[in-house]
């Protein structure tokens, strides 16, 4: 990856994903109270993973923009991907 990548993880399967591809590029991770506890977040001591102390999984609209907004004032211009699930039929 050329420019600098930042996971948004919003659940505990995308949050395992995000890991594993951070730890490939060297991305950061951050991610929702509902994706990790608080205690295993501890237990973790991943570099480069932050832990918002609310939760992203509703996907409400003005939670998502408020966190995006976070990550973007710590790593301004960088590119963000978003956890996103293709919708069921």
């Amino acid at each position: 990856m050329e420019k600098n990548v930042v996971f948004l993880a919003i659940t505990p399967n995308g949050l395992k994903d995000a890991l594993r591809e951070a730890a490939r590029f060297g991305a950061t991770v951050w991610c929702g109270a509902d994706a990790v506890s608080e205690e295993d977040f501890d237990a973790l001591k991943v570099p480069g993973l932050t832990r918002f102390d609310y939760q992203l999984e509703e996907r409400d609209p003005l939670v998502l923009a408020d966190a995006l907004d976070t990550i973007d004032q710590h790593h301004p211009g960088e590119v963000v991907w978003v956890e996103a699930a293709a919708s069921e039929r």
